[in-house]
């Protein structure tokens, strides 16, 4: 019985940890953006309207 209850509870600890490892890749928390992309994508952002206005 005792090893019985050792495999056991190896194997649940096992799983618990792979399944820590796996949460933040299935949690609905937005994708971490840094500074300097964030400033990317505006200026990709407000470029176009700027050609835009230029043009006409």
């Amino acid at each position: 019985m005792n090893r019985k209850k050792k495999i056991k509870t190896i194997l649940t600890k096992k799983l618990k940890k792979t399944q820590k490892r796996e949460a933040p890749k299935n949690s609905n928390k937005p994708r971490y953006i840094s500074k300097a992309e964030r400033a990317e994508l505006e200026i990709s952002v407000n470029r176009p309207t700027e050609n835009l206005e230029v043009s006409e």
